[in-house]
């Protein structure tokens, strides 16, 4: 992370973090913080939430206005804050777990509201912090401590889940596509409604380690041969490779904002008792 970003956006007190060496969450770190650095936003109209796991961990390294919530109501928290703020830009860092298992219900309704949060997702495909359990996105075969013959379920796109319950931006993001994480972040941040980055993140210590994938450079590789950037997408004629995916914005629609709906209520009620 560039030096200056440290400076202006980490509490440097709290560094370094604990997150194992070779995790990909220190680089989706230092993108939403170059995301909000890009939109020129000042430090004070921005509000980060976080729920409980390894992403989650973010919100206390970061120095703006921050809370640490409970597991899996991160968004529930966030909507509290936009409702009660909606001059706030609030951003939720969150995990795969924290946010389609125990958060997954207050997930779908955030964007079904369409309230304006972004919610950026630190995709490690495991339960990392509490010690390799198998995730709503672990792949199908794939394994973890409480599925040592194979995890059975189908996962979970998460971007794809976001935009069908009414998300009106979704995008992919990937702790190697840097650039493109970047600037899916910040258009997220930029749009207004519901927008939900899906940031496939790399954890070495469990997933990799669980499932033989070698360490964070052979994950990292793995990003590099499997994610095909929109841009390139559109020269394939929209045909990708089998087994890969696209990295980039997916979804983006312009519908009614919860909180500006919800404002008009408000003059309503306050012009009938005139």
């Amino acid at each position: 992370m560039p030096s200056s970003l440290i400076q202006k956006y980490m509490r440097l007190s709290h560094l370094p973090t604990i997150w194992c060496p070779g995790c990909g969450h220190g680089i989706l770190m230092r993108d939403v913080a170059q995301a909000i650095e890009n939109t020129g936003l000042p430090r004070h109209k921005v509000c980060i939430v976080s729920g409980i796991g390894c992403s989650s961990r973010a919100a206390g390294y970061m120095d703006f206005s921050t809370i640490h919530t409970t597991h899996g109501r991160a968004i529930a928290f966030a909507t509290g804050i936009k409702i009660t703020r909606p001059d706030l830009h609030v951003i939720v860092i969150t995990g795969d777990g924290d946010a389609a298992a125990i958060g997954g219900n207050h997930l779908i309704h955030a964007a079904r509201r369409n309230i304006d949060l972004t919610v950026v997702v630190f995709n490690n495909n495991i339960y990392g912090m509490t010690g390799g359990q198998y995730s709503p996105s672990t792949p199908t075969g794939e394994f973890g401590t409480t599925a040592p013959y194979g995890n059975i379920d189908r996962p979970f796109d998460i971007a794809r889940l976001a935009a069908g319950a009414g998300a009106t931006y979704t995008a992919r993001g990937t702790a190697y596509h840097v650039n493109e994480t970047i600037e899916a972040i910040q258009n997220g941040i930029e749009h207004t409604g519901f927008s939900l980055i899906d940031c496939y993140s790399v954890c070495p210590t469990y997933y990799g380690r669980k499932n033989k994938k070698g360490n964070s450079i052979n994950l990292l590789q793995w990003q590099r041969e499997h994610g095909v950037t929109t841009k390139r997408a559109a020269q394939m004629n929209g045909s990708l490779p089998e087994g890969t995916y696209l990295v980039g914005t997916l979804t983006q629609d312009k519908l009614p904002e919860y909180t500006a709906q919800y404002q008009k209520i408000i003059d309503k009620c306050q012009e009938e008792k005139r």
